[in-house]
């Protein structure tokens, strides 16, 4: 009779014990042997959260994006970084070529691009509001743009000969036109609040007490194409046009763009994104670059396509409403080219990324100056004016991706955060109003407390009326990043801290001043013994000299100059979009050398929203499938059953039930424990402890484990 090893080994063993005992020992290693399930093993019995997770929560189980999975090139990457700083740069770096070659395409092909500056420019010239919504790193981004690019322009040319002429013609106010707004508003720069992402009533609510109405130009940004808060604010756009008739339609889609970075066939089977993909009343811009050099950190190469092409939007925008009114020498004054193209502006990433990308071997001494202190228990001081935007977002955006603190409030007795920022302001009030370059902005808990009540699922009202306490214009006075006597005395940089200064064009000149702020930063920095180092971008000029050494000849900085090759940058654009992607870079790397980062996965990720309980649940799975299919464990162990997203999933919320309990404290790795739990027990063929795990992850770390379990029993 034909009957398979796997079908009669059971019967064996039921009919015949001392037999199947004896047969046991003669089988040859690697013999496929029929093993308990991994829930029964560990003895877990899967809780209603994950049962609900599971069966109910379907549109937020998102391993399937192009965004989640990983990237070839950067496979090895925490390894490869251990041992080669320069390579794992490089190897980060590289990955941004897949931008370069997705805005080559945009070029050739700029339709959808050309409709978004056509709405910028209507809206300046006909005094309308531009409207730029996103969430996390793209609601950071919508910020950049009005804080960064926008308000610092309009100020400078309220100083230009030539703004007379301007004024006539759109509004003395235009400053004010563009709103750059995120999911949780300006609190949310500082970290995610959580339950706010997974509900489009907040986009909804967001977009009317901003006063967005008919008419002006919006634009809402997701990485993922399935952000629900963001297709919840261009679904109340899209309702402004209630005439369901082909010319409403028409209308709404001059005025609604959707931007975002998965292939659309990844994202119709999603519901919520197919209901703004298939309408015709909104414009898709699609900008897929392909998987992240971190496996779903979308802050990387999905945020730096997004803000570029979003700040070309802008720039190509203003530039044909000042050509015509201004002539050829007076657009010259403003540092704009009456030559430049859509298509050759879009080029223009591509020289700037390779700039970049030759800059791993500078970047490195960055990274390991940083990564060193960090291990000694050290912390790091990041110094900025005119580039502040793009050096704090990159300091908070390492706190979701990386589970670190974030940044201290001034309540806090101690330091926790890793990292902080400052800027030369005289108080935590002027550092806000130097960031923002306008008033903090936080939620009305008048407008959103009774929608919020009103939320049918209890995990997710919950959760939004948490982070609505958190949400509001008082939050700003716990955040000061300011160079004033508060922070000297409460948050000062110890001796072998890192000090890191962040210098933009002129100030590279400034900073050699007497009695520039930045002297005086980097004095304060002598006096503390504090281990400096300075990044430097500027825009590239013949013959132009290299920037004077900082800091003392006992202690030379680190020095990082990346110089832009391209001219035509009135909004600062490129030269902020380069920074961004140096210290992307930088900051995984640190990351990595200090093992928050397996392979190319970021294993501790925080499992606090829908989307982020799904990559979490898909990480367990695929690192502990991965090591049950290889060779070396077959061998020793046999065949083991893989285990389901339903397993890998009941097993993280018992593991965030355990961290939970009170007792382990500061622990952040329910991912890396679940892990190694299960591994455990199959080596074993027996119920593993919490305790057990958290043991063996104290001691060796994930990634250490991960190369020892087939190999050898870690001691």
């Amino acid at each position: 009779m034909n009957v398979s090893r796997k079908i009669r080994i059971p019967l064996i063993r039921r009919s015949f014990p001392g037999l199947w005992l004896i047969l046991l020992l003669f089988l040859p290693v690697g013999a496929e042997r029929e093993a308990p399930g991994i829930l029964g093993l560990l003895g877990v019995v899967p809780s209603a959260r994950s049962v609900d997770y599971v069966t109910r929560q379907g549109e937020f189980q998102l391993h399937t994006l192009l965004t989640e999975q990983r990237h070839p090139l950067t496979m090895d990457l925490s390894a490869t970084v251990k041992s080669d700083t320069v390579a794992g740069l490089k190897m980060l770096l590289e990955v941004d070529r897949d931008i370069s070659r997705r805005i080559e395409e945009l070029a050739a092909r700029p339709g959808p691009i050309e409709a978004a500056v056509s709405a910028v420019e209507r809206a300046i010239s006909r005094k309308r509001k531009i409207y730029i919504y996103g969430c996390g790193a793209t609601g950071r981004l919508a910020k950049q743009m009005e804080s960064s690019l926008w308000r610092p322009f309009w100020k400078e040319a309220k100083r230009k000969a030539a703004w007379g002429k301007i004024e006539a013609i759109i509004s003395g106010n235009i400053e004010e036109a563009l709103i750059g707004e995120m999911t949780g508003a300006d609190r949310a720069l500082i970290s995610s609040l959580e339950g706010f992402e997974d509900l489009q009533l907040i986009g909804r609510l967001q977009l009317a007490e901003r006063g967005v109405r008919k008419g002006d130009a919006v634009f809402c940004i997701t990485e993922g194409g399935e952000t629900s808060s963001v297709i919840g604010s261009v679904l109340a756009a899209l309702d402004l046009y209630r005439n369901p008739g082909p010319s409403a339609l028409g209308e709404a889609r001059k005025h609604l763009f959707f931007i975002y970075n998965n292939p659309d066939l990844v994202l119709l089977p999603f519901a919520r994104s197919r209901a703004v993909i298939e309408n015709e009343g909104i414009t898709k811009i699609n900008l897929a670059t392909g998987p992240q050099a971190i496996t779903g950190s979308t802050r990387m190469q999905a945020a730096t396509i997004e803000t570029f092409v979003m700040g070309v939007v802008l720039e190509e925008g203003i530039a044909r409403v000042l050509k015509r009114i201004l002539s050829p020498s007076e657009l010259d004054e403003f540092g704009i080219s009456s030559g430049q193209t859509l298509s050759q502006r879009l080029r223009s990433f591509i020289p700037l990324q390779r700039a970049t990308e030759q800059s791993a071997g500078l970047i490195a001494r960055l990274t390991d100056l940083e990564s060193a202190a960090y291990a000694m228990d050290k912390r790091s001081t990041y110094f900025a004016s005119r580039a502040l935007v793009t050096v704090f977002i990159d300091s908070t955006e390492r706190s979701p991706t990386f589970r670190l603190v974030p940044l201290d409030p001034t309540t806090d007795p101690v330091r926790r955060c890793w990292i902080q920022v400052w800027t030369p302001a005289a108080s935590g009030a002027d550092a806000w109003t130097l960031f923002l370059k306008r008033p903090f902005r936080g939620m009305d808990p008048a407008l959103y407390s009774a929608p919020f009540s009103r939320i049918q699922d209890p995990f997710l009202r919950e959760a939004a009326l948490r982070s609505l306490a958190r949400a509001g214009n008082d939050q700003q006075s716990l955040y000061d990043f300011s160079f004033a006597q508060f922070n000297k005395t409460h948050r000062s940089p110890e001796e072998n801290d890192v000090g890191v200064t962040i210098l933009l064009d002129d100030e590279i000149a400034e900073a050699a001043a007497p009695d520039s702020s930045f002297r005086r930063w980097f004095e304060f920095c002598r006096e503390r013994r504090v281990r400096p180092a300075t990044v430097a971008v500027r825009a590239a000029q013949p013959g132009q000299k290299p920037p004077l050494t900082l800091g003392t000849t006992e202690c030379p900085p680190v020095m990082v100059l990346l110089e832009v090759p391209f001219q035509d940058d009135f909004l600062t654009l490129r030269r902020q979009v380069a920074l961004k992607m140096v210290l992307n870079a930088h900051s995984t790397a640190v990351m990595a050398k200090l093992g928050r980062v397996v392979g190319n996965t970021m294993v501790f990720v925080s499992p606090s929203n829908l989307k982020l309980i799904g990559r979490a649940t898909e990480l367990i799975r695929n690192h502990v499938n991965d090591v049950l299919g290889k060779a070396e464990w077959r061998a020793r162990f046999g065949r083991t059953p893989l285990i389901s997203y339903r397993e890998a999933n009941a097993v993280l919320f018992d593991a965030v039930d355990f961290l939970n309990d009170g007792r382990h404290a500061g622990e952040t790795a329910e991912v890396a424990l679940s892990i190694i739990r299960i591994l455990e027990a199959r080596k074993r063929n027996s119920r593993v402890a919490w305790e057990d795990a958290l043991t063996l992850f104290r001691r060796l770390g994930l990634e250490v484990y991960l190369s020892t379990v087939t190999t050898s029993f870690p001691n």
